[in-house]
């Protein structure tokens, strides 16, 4: 284990790579990152960095969605950075997010997806996202929530704890973002999800990243729209598996 980054299980970026673009979560995931992106920038050029962008699942949803921005791809893992340059046509980096290869000042906007969660030192990373963000540029941070609900599922997936949903806000404050917006998300399938993992774990465990049935995803896909369309019309979600924060330099 690196002293700054937890590793994922190699096998887990291949599991990505095969689902990110059809599962439930990942498809809720990419959709709110969308809709905080289009709140905050212009469909005109900006600078957008991913910062832990994995296997390009994000990346590949922004260049449908908005072709007018620059996207750039960051991760820590040589073997996730060559499955996304395979799958997005964007420039993709290898490095930490506890000490980004960019200069200053550089991105309009910075998204990371559940990987500030995945650092030894998640103040530093913090620091990173606001030196290399504009004056004014957002970062969309999501976190997995509570430390209670910590599982097989993060061991497999690399994350070193949880997050309350105050503590994001505070880790960004401290480094000095002004929060615009936080809720948590993934409320409505919480109970499945406390079931699964603390309750009634795999007898072999693994990640829960996989491709359900087709009932249970079309179930999911419908509670995730639920909650995207009530968080667009200026809703809050008090809990829920997951942490969203937007927050400004």
């Amino acid at each position: 284990m690196s002293a700054r980054l937890a590793i994922m299980q190699p096998d887990e970026y291949r599991k990505m790579a095969e689902v990110e673009d059809q599962m439930w979560y990942y498809r809720a995931l990419h959709r709110h990152v969308l809709r905080s992106l289009d709140a905050v920038l212009p469909r005109a050029p900006a600078r957008v960095l991913d910062a832990g962008c994995g296997t390009g699942g994000l990346l590949r949803r922004l260049r449908a969605g908005r072709p007018g921005w620059q996207l750039t791809g960051l991760d820590f893992s040589l073997a996730a950075c060559q499955l996304a340059r395979e799958r997005v046509a964007a420039p993709i980096v290898a490095g930490s997010i506890t000490a980004l290869p960019f200069a200053g000042a550089v991105f309009d906007a910075i998204v990371s997806c559940d990987v500030v969660c995945q650092v030894e030192d998640p103040a530093r990373a913090a620091a990173e996202l606001y030196r290399c963000l504009k004056p004014g540029g957002v970062v969309v941070l999501t976190m997995p929530a509570y430390q209670w609900m910590y599982s097989y599922h993060d061991r497999e997936t690399g994350n070193r704890r949880r997050y309350a949903r105050r503590e994001v806000a505070s880790l960004l404050r401290a480094a000095g973002f002004v929060i615009r917006g936080s809720t948590y998300w993934n409320m409505l399938p919480f109970p499945l999800v406390v079931l699964r993992r603390k309750i009634f774990p795999p007898a072999a465990p693994t990640s829960d990243v996989r491709l359900y049935p087709a009932p249970l995803e079309a179930t999911f896909n419908g509670l995730m729209a639920l909650e995207l369309a009530w968080l667009g019309w200026g809703g809050f979600l008090p809990f829920g598996s997951s942490v969203l924060t937007v927050a400004q330099k």
